[in-house]
């Protein structure tokens, strides 16, 4: 009886390996490697420098618990003390009001152009507005509030003609990014909602926006953080004040920006520069706590993978 062995040899990988690789390819690589270090330093350089002036020059008045609980009523932009709580509350009310605008209609039409549009007339009517709107300064954005909303409605100069225009920055990017963001999702997900018979806007409203909310909520942030800093609506649109003011329909509203420029235009005392650098730290603060509360929002509430 005669018994067959039969041995399964496994064949040499015949592809390239990283030894294989040619001497000049790997000097190639490594230079690659070393021009993507040097870059990203010197990209950090001035971003480092910035953070460092800021802390440096602001956290005097910063640290003051009276910066953050009282106003500069009563008290010369000359003179030491007093706080920068009436910019900051005109900040946020600004702020909260053109969030609260921009954020439904920029998710609305970035599904509308993603989920719904099949790229009739007003689908690339839709995209050439916001691509115009996108590269719109923000000067021409308060001119336009101004002569729509004070001069033919009749309204006075207020922080909510201030939130008008910074809805008109606003709304681009956030469309921008949600619509980049849905169009990430993969189109298996949604085919496999639709084979369990879900209705569209159901799998867009549990699949596919939660799938896509993490990146969302980025971008959101960012146009948060981009009108959070705008000078030229403030300038236009609304009065400056030194006392604090909760009501955006009537009356001068101070915002940190504003408070900027105030500061700036007082001189150079070292009391005007302490509360110029103060508020500058404050507004850069201010977004830093907002980015960590987005993203920690985002992590809980993003369906996990």
């Amino acid at each position: 009886m005669t018994t067959t062995t039969t041995t399964n040899s496994v064949p040499a990988s015949s592809g390239p390996t990283f030894l294989d690789i040619s001497a000049g390819r790997k000097a190639t690589n490594n230079v690659a490697t070393v021009l993507v270090w040097v870059t990203m330093i010197i990209a950090m350089i001035p971003l480092l420098w910035v953070l460092y002036e800021l802390i440096a020059r602001g956290a005097g008045a910063v640290i003051s618990p009276e910066w953050w609980t009282s106003s500069q009523r009563g008290i010369l932009d000359t003179e030491a003390g007093g706080g920068a709580a009436h910019a900051i509350i005109g900040t946020f009310v600004q702020t909260i009001i053109a969030t609260i605008i921009s954020v439904p209609i920029g998710i609305f039409t970035a599904i509308y152009l993603v989920e719904y549009s099949k790229g009739g007339l007003l689908s690339r009517l839709t995209t050439f507005m916001v691509d115009i709107l996108s590269g719109v300064p923000s000067i021409v954005a308060a001119l336009f509030i101004f002569a729509m909303w004070i001069t033919i409605f009749g309204f006075k100069r207020s922080g909510m003609a201030v939130a008008l225009s910074l809805v008109l920055l606003m709304i681009p990017i956030v469309v921008r990014n949600t619509e980049e963001m849905l169009r990430v999702v993969p189109m298996d997900l949604r085919e496999a909602s639709y084979a369990l018979g879900v209705p569209k806007w159901k799998t867009i409203a549990r699949i596919v926006l939660p799938t896509a909310l993490s990146g969302i909520v980025t971008g959101i942030m960012l146009a948060v953080a981009r009108i959070m800093g705008e000078s030229a609506p403030v300038l236009v649109l609304v009065g400056s004040t030194s006392s604090i003011h909760w009501d955006p329909f009537k009356g001068a509203q101070s915002s940190l920006p504003l408070m900027m420029l105030d500061m700036y235009k007082s001189g150079a005392q070292p009391a005007v520069l302490d509360k110029l650098w103060g508020a500058a730290l404050t507004l850069v603060i201010l977004i830093a706590v907002l980015n960590i509360a987005a993203r920690i929002v985002s992590a809980k509430f993003s369906v996990k993978k």
